[in-house]
């Protein structure tokens, strides 16, 4: 599996509430992240994302683009957290030591109900 398809399998699996099926196939142990919402380490965050899970059970995320560079993999997606909830764009920045996910950024941005930009956010 390349770091590619580890990136979005650990997003597709979080992204269905199996977060910690996510963290034990990809997430090393001195595992940090930079999302402000949470103490920056892995168990906050896997905390904050189980919680995320519950409240919104029936999350999407569509994958539209993947990059990679050296140890760093940024990954481009659409998530949409229920039918009639906006489309969130989210980049997340991964970063490898060997096969396991060492640190991890992400940005979000609402979509805007009417924007005038025709091409959208993806």
């Amino acid at each position: 599996m390349t770091r590619k398809d580890m990136t979005k399998e650990f997003l597709r699996l979080c992204a269905t509430g199996k977060v910690r099926e996510a963290y034990e196939r990809f997430v090393a142990r001195d595992f940090r992240h930079h999302n402000p919402y949470f103490r920056g380490d892995g168990d906050s965050l896997r905390k904050g994302m189980e919680e995320a899970a519950a409240k919104f059970p029936s999350t999407r995320i569509e994958t539209k683009h993947v990059f990679e560079e050296g140890d760093r993999v940024a990954v481009h997606s659409c998530v949409q957290h229920a039918p009639s909830e906006p489309d969130i764009a989210v980049v997340h920045i991964f970063r490898f030591e060997g096969e396991r996910i060492a640190e991890l950024w992400d940005v979000g941005m609402q979509a805007p109900k009417d924007s005038p930009n025709q091409y959208g956010l993806f």
